[in-house]
């Protein structure tokens, strides 16, 4: 079951136009120690919705509680906010970035992706976060060059990059 918001000593509140629900079934389904826990209907009418209608979804993503708001068009996501998802292998990344870009989202450049909800996620492979934190200046600027040609991260790319491999981005 879902970590409630209120019983953790800070949540993430994610503004949603409507469609909070469905978002947080599709986070659940998608990522590990991920569910959905209360839907809260509204009491009343509020703007954008009605009495009855979801207004607030309790639900976890990646261990993370999050509350989701159905506030209306007033305040789209924006990348100043993003998830990141640290992967493992290739077939980790391919899966969160198929699921997130094939369920009506879109890819951007350097392992960014957006859901079809606007929220933003990154997903990032340990390596190469590794790479770029690992104190070595010149593997670092290899590794963030080859990232720099990337929309979805291929972490053979990058490997290569860090030995000092001249290839193509996948």
């Amino acid at each position: 079951m879902t970590n409630q918001p209120t019983s953790q000593p800070v949540s993430l509140c994610l503004w949603y136009d409507k469609d909070a629900e469905e978002a947080a079934k599709f986070y659940a389904a998608t990522f590990p120690d991920s569910d959905v826990g209360a839907v809260h209907r509204a009491p009343g009418d509020f703007p954008g919705g009605k009495q009855g209608d979801a207004l607030t979804v309790d639900f976890t993503v990646l261990g993370i509680a999050c509350v989701g708001l159905n506030g209306g068009p007033v305040f789209p996501q924006s990348e100043a906010f993003s998830f990141q998802v640290h992967t493992d292998t290739q077939e980790e990344t391919d899966r969160y970035w198929n699921a997130i870009v094939g369920n009506g989202g879109q890819e951007s450049a350097c392992g960014w992706c957006k859901d079809k909800w606007g929220l933003n996620w990154q997903i990032t492979p340990r390596v190469l976060t590794d790479a770029a934190m690992g104190g070595d200046p010149e593997v670092a600027k290899r590794a963030f060059d080859a990232m720099m040609t990337m929309q979805k991260i291929d972490i053979a790319t990058i490997e290569a990059a860090v030995r000092g491999e001249a290839v193509g981005a996948g």
